[in-house]
């Protein structure tokens, strides 16, 4: 079983045996290349429930304290309540519940969790309450876990809750996965839900892997939601429609580097791939128009790609109320005040004032003053 708490450097009892590795190799074939032949209820195969735990549930965990950390930003301290009720929906194993718990034990924050988790595969349930038993003596944080056998489908189409925090982790790129009106459906899908299951105040995190097709599917459905009404927390900074949805090249994804355990880099020598950051899309939705913008002045921007660095320049792409546009700095034009633009990596969120708006870029010049405001590169949970 995979200890959940125990730290990055930790060492595998055993080697990974050859069995597990083809199926390690097998489901990342399914979750991304060969995406069109992915089951339903994929983790009702022992094998590849086995190489979910062992290898994708690591990184898995961690990606949901990026939208967490962005949440307790906030200075209307979103997630400060004595008590949350926590759903997550197509679960699996408890994943990002997991995570959530992680994250409050993390960061000390005295708070009770009611989770729920739902899914449609038995087994998963199963995996899920193991887990978090587990967990529990080492978490710190008084928890509890209610487990739902049913689809996704069905828990939107009732009244419940409400819900503090409502999580689809990897798992709505699966649902309609070969109908024509497939992000439509999810649309609607994720409307009802926001409806009928979140609390006023409450946030529901999608998360989703950061493949192009299903990061701008995500894209999409953000859309159609804030044109029902909704509200885009984050990662954007901006109202409106999706700037990386005007080029059909552009999406927007995370890269946060992250330090494997042993065992997957064992595995990863074995089958040639390399886990050794976490990659993934996600958005964050509200009903009460608070947004992490709330938090930022009106020059903020979110670095939306890695540096391009070129002889006597450096580009990265930024994204904010003029759009998404790649910013560039001549090594001529550095200076103190705009010195910050050297260390700026994807996910960041950064102050620049004086820049210059041109067209299709951003310029940064000698009188352009740039300024880090928040970085999540360090630690994840």
């Amino acid at each position: 079983m995979f200890p959940i708490m125990s730290g990055p450097d930790r060492k595998p009892s055993s080697p990974p045996d050859a069995a597990l590795a083809d199926d390690v190799a097998r489901l990342s074939r399914l979750l991304t290349k060969e995406r069109g032949s992915l089951p339903a209820a994929y983790l009702r195969d022992p094998g590849l429930r086995k190489a979910y735990l062992t290898y994708f549930l690591p990184p898995n965990l961690d990606k949901i304290g990026v939208p967490l950390n962005e949440l307790a930003l906030h200075p209307a301290k979103l997630l400060a309540k004595e008590r949350l009720q926590v759903l997550d929906l197509g679960s699996g194993p408890g994943t990002a519940l997991l995570g959530i718990r992680r994250f409050f034990a993390r960061n000390r924050m005295e708070v009770g969790l009611e989770c729920t988790a739902v899914d449609q595969v038995g087994e998963n349930l199963r995996e899920a309450e193991v887990l978090f038993r587990e967990q529990g003596g080492v978490a710190g944080v008084p928890a509890t876990l209610t487990t739902v056998t049913s689809s996704i489908k069905a828990i939107a189409e009732h009244s419940g809750g409400p819900f503090d925090i409502i999580v689809l982790s990897n798992v709505l790129n699966e649902l309609y996965l070969h109908e024509e009106d497939g992000v439509l459906k999810r649309t609607v899908l994720v409307g009802h839900i926001l409806e009928r299951l979140l609390a006023p105040d409450g946030s529901c995190i999608i998360i989703e892997p950061a493949l192009r097709e299903t990061a701008r599917d995500l894209h999409m459905v953000r859309d159609g939601l804030v044109d029902a009404g909704h509200t885009v927390y984050s990662p954007c900074l901006v109202k409106g429609h999706c700037p990386a949805l005007v080029n059909p090249k552009d999406w927007c994804h995370e890269d946060r580097p992250w330090d494997p355990p042993e065992i997957i880099a064992e595995i990863d020598s074995r089958i040639g791939l390399r886990k050794d950051s976490l990659k993934f899309s996600y958005v964050v939705l509200r009903k009460d128009g608070r947004t992490l913008a709330d938090a930022c002045s009106p020059d903020t921007y979110r670095v939306v790609s890695e540096p391009l660095v070129s002889k006597g320049k450096r580009d990265l792409n930024l994204c904010g109320r003029e759009g998404r546009k790649l910013a560039a700095r001549q090594d001529k034009d550095a200076l103190p005040g705009n010195d910050a633009f050297a260390q700026l990596l994807r996910g960041d969120i950064v102050s620049v004032e004086s820049m210059v708006v041109e067209d299709r870029r951003f310029k940064i010049t000698k009188d352009t003053k740039v300024t880090l405001v928040h970085a999540f590169r360090q630690r994840t949970g």
